[in-house]
């Protein structure tokens, strides 16, 4: 007997994102990838998180919040990795944006040590997009470790990742002994000359 798959039990609306990546959902407003603004979505909403869902597949999920009644405000939940295709045409958004308030610590302290310097801003947002391709964990790692030598730069941080990330190089294989000739070839001129004689007889 097969066993049906389990129950996805959501209710489901169509919403459309606005030009600042937002969905609104029960008076509260959920962010989603910047590449969607302005394009209608599906956002399901389960017992305790909501997916959005687009091209059909999920694009992004946050916890539901849940108003317990109307004179509670409006609030917005925000994932800072949705801005950064925003932030990386305009890096001067970094500063006050509101998606990157919540930043992690480490992240927040490296921001803090940055925008002192002049181009603080671009460099910020190049390293907070490698979270795109990379391993998030590996990136807040290697800023972590930076932060630790004091040597906070772009370059020092791609450094520290590559090193955290690179798979280790294989071990050179033993073949001094599998190649070792067990007889020596010995130079037979005489057999050469039999063989060009023969050739040429």
């Amino acid at each position: 007997m097969q066993v049906p798959p389990p129950f996805d039990g959501f209710v489901e609306d169509m919403k459309r994102v606005t030009p600042t990546c937002l969905v609104a959902f029960e008076r509260n407003r959920y962010s989603v990838p910047a590449s969607f603004a302005n394009r209608p979505v599906s956002v399901r909403a389960y017992a305790e998180h909501i997916a959005i869902v687009a091209e059909g597949r999920v694009v992004a999920e946050h916890a539901r919040i849940f108003n317990r009644g109307h004179d509670r405000p409006v609030r917005t939940v925000y994932d800072w990795r949705h801005y950064l295709t925003v932030v990386q045409r305009k890096p001067g958004a970094l500063r006050n944006g509101a998606p990157f308030a919540q930043l992690p610590e480490a992240f927040r302290r490296l921001q803090a040590r940055l925008l002192k310097h002049p181009g603080g801003d671009r460099e910020m947002v190049e390293i907070l997009a490698l979270v795109l391709h990379r391993d998030e964990q590996a990136v807040l790692c290697a800023v972590e470790l930076a932060l630790e030598a004091g040597a906070v730069s772009k370059e020092h941080v791609l450094n520290l990742l590559r090193r955290l990330t690179e798979a280790e190089p294989p071990a050179p294989l033993d073949t001094a002994t599998r190649l070792t000739l067990l007889e020596e070839p010995a130079a037979n001129v005489i057999r050469y000359d039999h063989l060009r004689g023969a050739r040429h007889g």
